[in-house]
């Protein structure tokens, strides 16, 4: 199927690696030029240099910001100042009850997680509006954001905040052809996943791992395995294209039947 989407461009934040660096292969593949955005250079000139290597057609640029600080979202604007696409993936989590979170805690979480993706929103979509060329916004979230996690309530709230900030932002697109979207992922086979497998399971192939994990921890999934990145980066694709520009403000739910609700 051809997305129509050669020769776009697409700025994915977080795209270093796991989910959004599988989100910038398959834009890639499709034709769009990837912005890789990263927090440090290294990192960022790696998968460049490999995603170059692996689609040599494609023009990719760097982009080395922490953009959860105000002066590098600044310096990303005056790199980058229009895209045609912005996939706002960059996010962070790490267990915690709430007991154990300190207000300074959620404040992190919401600068990062939410906030920053709202300030990246803020300069793109004006000039998405002005041209009104299919322009895309679509914020990365999580089952967590419908069915949050007691492990996670500071990331839980960050994910529901991106619909909210999706479905607002989508009122500002009304009656154009550009549109904001959530995507929601279940859980993924991510690096960090892999890690965790070997760390709860070290005698364990990952196959037996993976099993163990989701009959245990995840019994409610409906698929019982884990997503792979480049399933979500597939659908994303498809999201960000001009053939999906019926999906607007939505929560579009990938989560292989984890959350236990019709809608």
């Amino acid at each position: 199927m051809d997305l129509k989407l050669f020769n776009k461009t697409a700025l994915v934040t977080g795209s270093t690696k796991g989910i959004g660096r599988a989100i910038a292969e398959s834009l890639a593949a499709e034709g769009v030029n990837i912005i890789i955005n990263g927090r440090t250079l290294e990192a960022v000139e790696q998968v460049v240099t490999e995603i170059r290597d692996k689609f040599p057609t494609v023009k990719v640029g760097l982009a080395p910001y922490d953009l959860s600080v105000e002066k590098q979202r600044q310096q990303l604007f005056e790199a980058f100042p229009e895209i045609d696409i912005l996939v706002n993936n960059m996010g962070i989590f790490e267990p915690a009850t709430f007991s154990e979170l300190e207000l300074d805690d959620w404040r992190y979480y919401f600068e990062v997680n939410s906030l920053s993706g709202l300030a990246l929103s803020n300069h793109y979509l004006p000039k998405m509006l002005k041209k009104d060329q299919n322009g895309r916004i679509i914020f990365i979230a999580s089952e967590a954001a419908i069915m949050p996690s007691p492990e996670m309530p500071h990331y839980s709230m960050t994910k529901t905040m991106n619909l909210s900030l999706s479905k607002t932002l989508s009122w500002e697109a009304r009656a154009t052809s550009v549109t904001v979207n959530t995507v929601m992922p279940g859980s993924t086979l991510t690096e960090g996943v892999v890690g965790m497998l070997k760390r709860l399971y070290p005698e364990y192939s990952q196959e037996r791992a993976e099993k163990e994990f989701m009959a245990k921890n995840r019994s409610g999934s409906i698929i019982q395995r884990l997503i792979r990145p480049e399933e979500i980066g597939n659908f994303v694709c498809f999201v960000a294209s001009p053939l999906a520009g019926a999906f607007q403000g939505e929560a579009l739910r990938m989560d292989g039947g984890l959350v236990p609700t019709i809608f």
